[in-house]
């Protein structure tokens, strides 16, 4: 299953330590020095290489495409809400870095909204001479009737997790000055939670401050203004081979409380609450996800949880008095059970009523939950809001479940164009404490964003009445393409889901060009979605003319998008995600085969015709489809990959994902990991598909050097066909900015769609 034979053996000069698995020879082991002179000298040489290839005429004319539809004006902007102000992050032509604005809740629904801008990042880092990249905002809670003024901005220099957390001052609109106690913290992984208006608590990698095996915070302290992280007093700390502690302060009045979190593995945990000077672990096992609101603890098992001789299932939404559970009672109220096509995604709380996000059978369905009422199918009373059309992603949530200011106008213009007006009632709470966003989307149809206002009614229910408040507009003639869902059969029986777009006129011969997605990992749900770049980079683009199947006549035709639900992802649940970890990694892999061949026997398309992609997780995935099935795809296109399974947990964050995959240095899991690490899996003499593996100097998730050694040793094997490409700044997202975001796409689909369809006709 490896390379060569001395793959076998023991790396030369490290032999084993006693009890772990050999390291098998790796003759490419000098790229991972990441800002090593002689790697990044190779990284150049292949850049220039693979751009030579693909930068061509069509390739620019796509690239302006897609940046034509990032860069847009006319998207939805996005916002959240802090006190009286509606706070959005902003990209676009002339401000590629962003702005950071704000405006009035009257000026944003009025469909031209006037921004104030807070900060310019672009002035930043021209000013300051450092790439920043704006990671968001942490508001301190202003004393009661005073304005949120202060926050904590994380700033990344080169787009990476790792962050500059630095105060500003939004009535100012500058940086509040370190040297008059301005809180400034070095970049480096963490997090930073307010606990008053002088201290902060702090989890961080900065040096002198310890770090886990996963390269994440292994203690939290309290710094006060003015202070430094090195003499701040520590107040939490965790085992060096746990993944990360986490800090945060809950300063809901009425509710102030400080947890402390030991993220044991990706998804084992012990959260701990403050009392009296003292940590206390909330009692659960660790694969249960808790969550705090107000009076209320809410559980999420992983697996079944029995309780008082009561067993919940898996993916089950519990709930329980807060101060209750901690003085011992064991009270729970199921507030959501799923079935075999149901799984809850995640939930919100406005002031008065708790939504949950659903999924049947990919689908969305949100419920609102009354907790002053008494359910039937739950413990709390479920109405359904109905605004979720089939195969479409919505998802609802809290404008700001806090707000108990004077109550907003009875009367709102509706921005739908018709110049006239909804009604928008006084809720339960004053102000908008229940009003929530609704964001809906689908693969033809673009995003559109709703607010509305959730009541009691007279019949014991909750009803909604809301409003459009934006659409975003179509990049490409969505009313020309269909939304399928189809299922497939894995190779254990499991109906396996899957989506696919394409021309309402597809012609089922075989011979239309086809990228197959996915992502099957860490409990990540791939729902519809509208992209105007997939739209324009891949169904619109016409195919020069091929004949038909069986000497059919020609015809021009444009790609197929899919998107695959396999197991290993969060679609239905839980349950769906535990079937595919560590040793049964495999049926994720089963399962995005099977949909492979579903196309290819229903006529969609072919081996020659049909591409996989991913990204990350998704790129161990596809890595898998190029040495487990070639015989199943014409290309692949790989990104910021895992693709060594022996060394990924010495790599960047990898140990953190040893719940997920498995411990390669333990001789009994290497033997499962070893089946589906793509490095070790390479043979000589195999018809490999086309290759393109892209990543990111600057990804200090994944890291770039799986990537780099992958394509390498194809490469060295005389492999035809095998194209790499490195940002060298972007992150694990590849991409810091539109342009940057636009040329990674623009690599990718163009390399897909030459490689299957051959060039564009214009």
């Amino acid at each position: 299953m490896t390379t060569t034979a001395a793959d076998h053996q023991p790396a030369s000069g490290s032999p084993s330590s006693a009890g772990k698995a050999t390291e098998p020879t790796d003759e490419n082991i000098w790229l991972e020095e990441v800002y090593g002179e002689e790697p990044l000298a190779w990284v150049r040489e292949q850049n220039a290489r693979t751009e030579d290839l693909l930068e061509d005429a069509d390739y620019a004319r796509l690239e302006s495409r897609i940046l034509e539809v990032l860069d847009s004006t006319d998207k939805i902007a996005m916002v959240g809400k802090h006190g009286d102000w509606y706070y959005n992050f902003w990209r676009d032509g002339q401000n590629p870095k962003g702005l950071w604005r704000r405006t009035s809740w009257d000026s944003y629904r009025s469909g031209s909204p006037e921004w104030d801008v807070l900060l310019d990042v672009d002035a930043l880092a021209a000013a300051e001479g450092e790439e920043w990249v704006f990671h968001g905002a942490n508001f301190l809670r202003p004393s009661a009737g005073e304005p949120h003024r202060l926050a904590l901005l994380a700033l990344s220099p080169d787009g990476g997790d790792a962050n500059r957390y630095r105060e500003f001052d939004v009535e100012t609109r500058t940086f509040v000055d370190p040297a008059s106690g301005g809180f400034d913290l070095p970049t480096a992984k963490g997090n930073a939670s307010w606990l008053d208006r002088d201290t902060l608590l702090v989890a961080s990698t900065a040096e002198g401050m310890p770090k886990t095996s996963s390269s994440y915070a292994r203690t939290a302290v309290r710094l006060p203004r003015g202070g430094s992280l090195a003499s701040a007093e520590q107040v939490f700390e965790i085992p060096e081979d746990h993944m990360m502690a986490l800090v945060a302060h809950d300063s809901t009045p009425g509710y102030e409380r400080t947890f402390a979190m030991d993220w044991i593995s990706f998804f084992n945990r012990n959260t701990s609450v403050l009392r009296d000077g003292e940590w206390v672990v909330i009692d659960a096992p660790t694969d249960v996800n808790l969550s705090v609101h107000r009076g209320w603890l809410l559980f999420r098992p992983q697996g079944e949880w029995e309780v008082n001789g009561t067993t919940y299932p898996a993916g089950s939404l519990l709930a329980a008095d807060f101060d209750g559970y901690l003085a011992g009672s064991r009270e729970l109220q199921a507030l959501f059970t799923p079935d075999a096509h149901t799984s809850l995604q995640s939930w919100s709380w406005t002031r008065n009523f708790l939504l949950l996000n659903l999924l049947r059978d990919v689908s969305s369905e949100i419920r609102v939950l009354d907790p002053e009422r008494p359910g039937t199918d739950s413990a709390w009373a479920s109405s359904l809001l109905d605004a979720c059309p089939p195969l479409h992603d919505v998802n609802a949530f809290a404008v700001d479940d806090e707000d108990d200011s004077v109550a907003l106008d009875e009367e709102h213009d509706d921005d739908d164009g018709t110049g006239g007006t909804v009604p928008v009632p006084e809720g339960e709470a004053p102000g908008a404490g229940d009003d929530f966003w609704l964001v809906a989307t689908g693969f033809t149809t673009p995003s559109t964003l709703t607010r509305g206002t959730l009541r009691r009614s007279g019949d014991g229910g909750v009803v909604s009445e809301h409003a459009v408040i934006r659409t975003s507009p179509s990049y490409f003639d969505d009313s020309a393409y269909e939304v399928q869902q189809h299922f497939a059969v894995s190779d254990d029986g499991t109906r396996v889901p899957y989506f696919q777009v394409a021309s309402r006129d597809l012609v089922l011969d075989g011979q239309n060009p086809t990228q197959l997605s996915g992502y099957g990992g860490f409990e990540v749900s791939r729902t519809p979605a509208y992209s105007g770049a997939i739209g324009r980079a891949w169904l619109e683009r016409r195919t020069d003319a091929p004949g038909g199947a069986n000497g059919g006549p020609a015809h021009a035709r444009g790609g197929v998008y899919v998107v695959a639900n396999i197991r290993g992802g969060g679609e239905y649940g839980p349950s769906w995600h535990r079937a595919a970890l560590q040793e049964k990694r495999h049926r994720a892999f089963e399962d995005f085969a099977a949909v492979a061949r579903d196309l290819i026997s229903r006529g969609v398309t072919s081996k020659e015709r049909l591409g996989c992609v991913g990204g990350s997780n998704g790129g161990l995935l596809v890595g898998n489809m190029l040495t487990r099935y070639p015989e199943l795809f014409g290309a692949v296109s790989c990104g910021v990959p895992l693709l060594d399974m022996r060394r990924y947990t010495k790599l960047s964050a990898g140990y953190s994902w040893i719940a997920e995959y498995g411990d390669p240095d333990v001789p009994e899991e290497w033997e499962f990991i070893r089946t589906f690490s793509p490095y070790h899996l390479l043979h000589d003499g195999v018809d490999y598909p086309e290759t393109f593996i892209w990543t990111a100097t600057s990804d200090d998730r994944v890291g770039p050097v799986q990537a780099r050694k992958m394509a390498a040793r194809m490469q060295a094997m005389g492999i035809p066909n095998v194209w790499f490409h490195e940002a060298l700044e972007g992150g694990h997202a590849g991409a810091s900015d539109n342009r940057q975001a636009a040329a990674l796409q623009s690599r990718s689909q163009h390399f897909l769609w030459r490689s299957l369809a051959g060039r564009a006709d214009g």
